[in-house]
């Protein structure tokens, strides 16, 4: 959610880099890439062939994850390549990828967060969590977790737009936030927000999770639930990117290029990766679908439609 010395989600890491590092970096990421978005586009294509999916209001908020999350990846792998291949690009094709990189970036702990208050109703008040968690409202939560993420991002372009010349639309440059979004109030209300999303996501998650961690009696419950809170904690390593950066360059300040992508592989790449494995890969019902689809074994005249299960195993908490 910062510029690339910043950590930023258009990831312009090409400092210093030589021709074959710069043609390492591309490959690593491309093939990272390529490979997450093809288990995500199968988690896709599972929930849109099983209807059971819809009804499940843990499975709408998990397949808007994952949709968030291949948007982001392609966003800002995209960005990094071109850094590579065209080095200054139009402003305008810069602000509108940068843009939606940012949102999405910020949709990920939001969504996370939401799906964690859904898991701590479905264990701790599972006689009310079909009252609480319906389909209507679901979509209302999803709704409001972009609106949230576009408070600071529809900021810095009515910013831009008010200070900046118009020309700057017209003109190329390095595709990094700081330089799209230059202004001082830019970076002050980054920093404001981050702060905010930092507290309300932390102490929303410490709530849930340590209820659900004394309610779930199920060892496998408790495992994935660390789980989720692992990805998190990656996911909410995007607040704190820039201060990560610039500590380790402090103490290896000869090591600037290498620090920066290893920390936006961590911080906005691997967390992409955790998503499939937590939500889909570990879940009963879903691991069941997913098979046939990920292998491309579908069988058309096989039809296994059953309830939906949990994503979650627990065992309800004794009154």
């Amino acid at each position: 959610m910062t510029s690339s010395s910043d950590a930023n989600v258009s990831a312009v890491f090409h400092y210093r880099d030589t021709a074959s590092s710069a043609v390492a970096k591309n490959v690593i990421l491309l093939a990272i890439g390529v490979i997450i978005n093809y288990i995500n586009g199968t988690l896709v294509h599972t929930f849109r062939k099983h209807q059971i999916f819809y009804l499940n209001p843990r499975y709408i908020l998990f397949i808007h994850l994952v949709i968030n999350d291949m948007i982001q990846l392609t966003s800002s792998i995209s960005l990094f390549v071109a850094s590579y291949i065209f080095y200054k690009i139009n402003a305008s094709v810069c602000c509108l990828i940068i843009t939606l990189a940012l949102f999405t970036t910020s949709n990920t702990p939001l969504n996370l967060a939401v799906m964690a208050v859904e898991c701590f109703i479905a264990i701790c008040f599972p006689l009310r969590h079909n009252e609480l968690c319906t389909i209507k409202r679901t979509y209302i939560l999803i709704g409001c977790i972009w609106a949230l993420s576009s408070i600071s991002i529809l900021a810095d372009i009515c910013i831009a737009l008010a200070t900046e010349p118009l020309r700057l639309l017209y003109s190329k440059l390095l595709c990094e936030r700081n330089l799209v979004f230059r202004h001082p109030l830019s970076t002050k209300s980054q920093e404001i927000s981050s702060i905010i999303y930092l507290i309300g996501v932390w102490i929303t998650i410490f709530y849930t999770y340590l209820h659900i961690i004394f309610a779930a009696k199920a060892a496998k419950a408790r495992n994935t639930i660390l789980l989720h809170g692992f990805q998190l904690l990656l996911s909410m390593l995007t607040y704190v990117a820039h201060l990560l950066i610039k500590g380790l360059i402090s103490l290896f300040p000869k090591n600037f290029s290498e620090i920066v992508f290893v920390v936006y592989v961590i911080v906005h790449i691997f967390p992409r990766l955790v998503s499939p494995i937590v939500y889909g890969l570990r879940d009963n019902t879903f691991r069941r679908y997913l098979k046939r689809h990920l292998l491309c074994a579908e069988r058309p005249g096989i039809n296994i439609e059953m309830a939906p299960k949990p994503m979650l195993q627990y065992s309800k908490p004794r009154r």
